[in-house]
């Protein structure tokens, strides 16, 4: 049974999703799995390894663990705003109520636009990993495959997007366990030979390697990688039972993520030397991931990791889209945006501004494709 609709005041606005029209459709396994998928993704599959090249073992750890931290409370914080007002304009509609109606302006516009061009990168990165198995195949093709699978899922329903969602995480979260699994039966040679220990902790001027400022440089990094969490606050506006689900999916995210990124770093650190440049290269036959595999044995790890790595810039283009379709509809309806964007159909589904951030995401890649 579907709970009753949230309703509540934004300054002047009236927030009622049963007169919007969006459905709650979003459960918390989708939640849950939603944040999970907007930040495990290339920033620990190919990032990992450059953060560990460039500050040691021991720096990366420390940047991750920091930023985990002020993530953590990031993430509470928006937990409670979206139990108590669970609206799809998240930060954009509590800085308009809560601080002044031109912050909530810039923030929702600049939010939208981070998102839409994000598609672009997205596509781009489609064709890499698809040249990777097909040489010869042309970039297009893969890039408006990419587009119409996710286009699709946003446009279907509510639900299609979260299930979408839920089964790519579901993908990246088995492999980061299988992958850890693995590395701590090579570190206690209970696989792979000679058990490796922590020698690669204290090689050169490791575990420390250029100083706290070295270790500072990698905070960007880590940043970028724990985007998407804010993904829970914008999705709260579509969730069934928000005051029960948000707090509980950010309980289950936190300390997830958190041990997926730190368990992995340090994992990656003890086995794989920071002095070794195979660690700072993006490409994914040499991932720190398919690295670690490699040195298991276990054999078309390159392919493997390829096809993970499609899911999570799949289901980090799939969120990008949601989120920016979202936002992009609230702005709309708060009279921040033309009013024709904030058009749903008969299942919920802003379609004017998914079309809208659909087409802007293809602009900005089709500008660097040809530029």
């Amino acid at each position: 049974m579907m709970a009753t609709p949230a309703k509540t005041t934004a300054g002047s606005l009236t927030v009622s999703h049963s007169e919007s029209g969006l459905r709650r459709k979003l459960k918390t396994r989708h939640l849950t799995m939603i944040s999970l998928g907007g930040t495990i993704g290339t920033g620990l599959f190919l990032a990992s390894g450059g953060a560990v090249h460039a500050a040691g073992p021991g720096g990366a750890l420390a940047a991750y663990i920091a930023i985990g931290i002020m993530v953590y409370f990031l993430m509470t914080s928006l937990a409670e705003m979206a139990a108590y007002m669970p609206v799809s304009g998240s930060f954009s509609t509590y800085a308009t109520k809560f601080v002044d109606p031109a912050l909530g302006f810039a923030l929702g516009w600049n939010y939208w636009y981070n998102w839409a061009i994000t598609i672009a990168a997205e596509l781009s990165a489609v064709t890499m990993i698809m040249k990777f198995w097909f040489p010869n195949s042309p970039s297009l093709l893969w890039s408006a495959l990419c587009l119409a699978i996710m286009f699709l899922l946003n446009y279907l329903s509510v639900k299609g997007f979260g299930e979408a969602e839920y089964w790519f995480s579901i993908i990246k979260v088995a492999t980061v366990i299988i992958f850890l699994i693995v590395s701590f039966l090579m570190i206690f040679g209970i696989m792979g030979g000679e058990a490796v220990g922590f020698k690669n902790f204290t090689i050169k001027d490791a575990p420390f390697h250029g100083g706290f400022m070295a270790m500072l440089g990698i905070f960007m990094a880590a940043g970028f990688s724990f985007q998407g969490t804010e993904l829970l606050g914008v999705a709260a506006g579509e969730t069934e039972n928000p005051k029960e689900s948000i707090p509980r999916a950010i309980r289950r995210v936190f300390w997830r993520i958190l041990l997926f990124y730190v368990l992995a770093i340090l994992a990656i650190g003890l086995l794989i030397p920071y002095t070794d440049d195979k660690l700072a290269n993006d490409d994914v036959s040499v991932s720190p991931f398919t690295l670690v595999f490699d040195k298991a044995g276990i054999a078309f790890a390159a392919s493997v990791m390829n096809a993970v790595i499609l899911t999570a810039v799949l289901s980090a283009g799939n969120s990008g889209m949601y989120a920016s379709t979202r936002m992009l509809w609230d702005l709309a309806r708060e009279g921040k945006a033309p009013k024709f964007l904030a058009k749903l159909d008969k299942r919920g589904v802003p379609v004017n501004a998914l079309i809208v951030t659909s087409s802007l995401g293809t602009l900005a890649f089709l500008a660097s494709f040809f530029g």
